[in-house]
């Protein structure tokens, strides 16, 4: 039996790893369903005129909640955060209140549930992350930038900390965390008011493979079979914007091995989320809009 974690709070092969397993990946082999993309901006010069980077979407009493960054132009003054339910992950209706929290930049969210409350992390001006919660997932309350020491106390070095991710296990908050998409940090709080670097050195570094020498950025942490798997975003050429999903995996959180034959999915489709659904997994990538990939043997 199979058994998965969603952070409580995006071809399988065999073969000798850098951990010494010889045991088969999970989430690499996927296809697209019909009627993609699912969910995109309206195209109609409102506050979601378009949808970018990472939404999350959660699996709540047999219906889905998806949060999203809505802009209104191609360079906005601000980055908004929106709600949409579902009752099968496809067919999406936005919430009448949209924009949720109109006073704050919300972009590239991860939301987790833990007993009760909501907590989302998110980028917000300047690439700078933040933390927010709500008791309903409707009403937000922003609890201002996170404060992200080194890992003997001192403050981190001033520039952007984005695409901030969020697991947590055994009273830790362990939150990845990119700066300028040049690798992937991890540090831990028990309080989620001071986060402390494991280590001052990537757990996840660009290259040297092909598909992700250029940039990379974390999605998600799921765990299944006594693996942590990380869903991330990455890119080849930093000049050809085409970005792509891929797949590492890890025992302890820190030292991550990638799957080999990543990409997992092309075509300029990224920050993927998996949700569990009564019909099985499904990873729905998120930029530059909403798509669903299914297991490709199912």
């Amino acid at each position: 039996m199979q058994r998965l974690l969603l952070g409580l709070g995006c071809v399988a092969a065999a073969g000798s790893s850098a951990f010494g397993y010889e045991e088969p990946w999970h989430f690499t082999s996927w296809r697209p369903v019909a009627g993609n993309p699912v969910f995109q901006g309206t195209g109609e010069g409102t506050w979601d005129h378009k949808i970018r980077e990472r939404g999350f979407i959660l699996p709540e009493d047999g219906r889905f909640t998806l949060w999203y960054t809505g802009y209104g132009r191609d360079r906005p003054t601000s980055m908004l955060l929106g709600r949409a339910t579902s009752d099968d992950g496809k067919v999406w209706r936005r919430d009448p209140g949209n924009p949720l929290l109109p006073g704050s930049w919300v972009e590239d969210v991860c939301v987790v549930k833990v007993d009760g409350t909501y907590q989302m992390v998110a980028e917000g001006r300047g690439d700078i992350a933040h933390r927010l919660s709500s008791q309903d997932g409707v009403r937000w309350v922003d609890h201002g930038s996170l404060e992200i020491r080194k890992a003997d106390g001192s403050p981190l070095s001033p520039g952007s900390f984005g695409t901030p991710t969020l697991w947590f296990e055994n009273g830790v908050w362990h939150l990845l965390y990119e700066r300028g998409d040049l690798g992937i940090w991890l540090a831990t709080s028990r309080d989620l008011r001071v986060f402390t670097n494991v280590r001052d050195e990537p757990v996840l570094a660009r290259g040297p493979e092909p598909f992700d020498r250029a940039a990379v950025a974390v999605n998600q942490v799921v765990r299944r079979d006594g693996y942590y798997y990380l869903f991330y975003h990455a890119l080849a050429d930093p000049t050809v914007r085409d970005w792509t999903t891929n797949l590492a995996r890890s025992r302890d959180l820190i030292h991550w091995e990638k799957y080999p034959a990543n990409p997992i999915i092309g075509d300029n489709c990224s920050s993927a989320v998996l949700v569990p659904t009564p019909q099985g997994d499904r990873l729905y990538t998120m930029h530059p809009d909403v798509k669903v990939f299914e297991p490709a043997g199912k």
